[in-house]
């Protein structure tokens, strides 16, 4: 009786046809190349927007045969100026420590003092705060990071748009393995579905019994994935925390993408479930 109860929830035999556990583990493969992807996206967007937002408003002013005074009057004028957010002089042990893996330790070389200005916006022009500078202390010299910052922030955006197509791949990959998984089970249990056809079976009865298992198994395979995924991006946030400012494990597993990351097993149910429909009614439009 229990048999015969089963059978008549499962007529077709897909937990025998479609129980092995290669579409699981192909699904868990690629989730877990989707959650490096979602991470990648992520960070590559953190990264231009902090560059954009901190060090292209970071501007340096070098004052050679710097003294206190002629220091103390860039300090006065950068500070007045309404562009600039923020000014102040670099200390000469910080300088000395920047510049020693180039200089080594040369107490006796003068170098110029130097002043960092943190601009209210980043699209101020730093030439025009020069040529102001130049002209209460001759000689001053304004540096701008702007280029390179430009630079590194198209970077991120490539490594961004790279991230997503690899998702993209990702998701056509998933599809081709569920129609193939799909169409082997139909091979399988080509006989009932035959006899099953042939008595009234409605296409979308058959079709909906291959979706929805193979639904369930590329969303076990995704959560498989995903899980397995989150230890290697907690190591990898937290071996990046000092470029994007996080700080300690805690953080950096908060910064993951855990709403892409949710969303994964989902939408591996909604790939494998919609690539089965299609598949199945395809086939069955074939039978006689």
């Amino acid at each position: 009786m229990a048999r015969r109860r089963r059978y008549s929830r499962d007529p077709l035999g897909l937990r025998r046809a479609l129980s092995g556990l290669l579409l699981p583990g192909l699904v868990a493969a690629m989730a877990l190349l989707a959650a490096l992807a979602l991470a990648g996206a992520q960070g590559a967007a953190g990264l231009a927007e902090r560059w954009q937002r901190g060090a292209a408003a970071a501007v340096t002013v070098q004052i050679p045969d710097s003294d206190p005074a002629r220091t103390e009057r860039a300090l006065a004028a950068l500070r007045a100026m309404p562009e600039v957010a923020e000014a102040s002089a670099m200390p000469p042990e910080r300088l000395a420590a920047l510049l020693r893996p180039w200089l080594g330790d040369a107490p006796a070389l003068a170098v110029p003092g130097v002043i960092e200005l943190r601009l209210r916006s980043a699209l101020t022009d730093p030439v025009l705060i020069g040529d102001r500078l130049s002209g209460l202390v001759p000689g001053a010299l304004v540096e701008a990071h702007g280029l390179w910052v430009q630079r590194l922030a198209a970077l991120a955006r490539s490594l961004q748009a790279m991230a997503l197509g690899v998702l993209l791949l990702v998701a056509v990959v998933a599809a081709a393995v569920v129609a193939v998984a799909t169409r082997a089970g139909l091979a399988s249990r080509r006989n009932a579905i035959e006899v099953l056809h042939g008595l009234g079976a409605r296409d979308r009865d058959i079709a909906g019994r291959f979706a929805r298992r193979l639904g369930l198994l590329a969303a076990a395979g995704a959560l498989a994935g995903t899980l397995g995924a989150v230890p290697a991006l907690g190591l990898l946030a937290n071996l990046a925390g000092p470029w994007v400012g996080a700080e300690g494990r805690m953080d950096s597993l908060a910064g993951l993408p855990w709403l892409g990351l949710l969303a994964l097993p989902p939408v591996a149910y909604l790939v494998g479930w919609g690539t089965a429909q299609a598949t199945v009614r395809r086939w069955l439009r074939q039978l006689p």
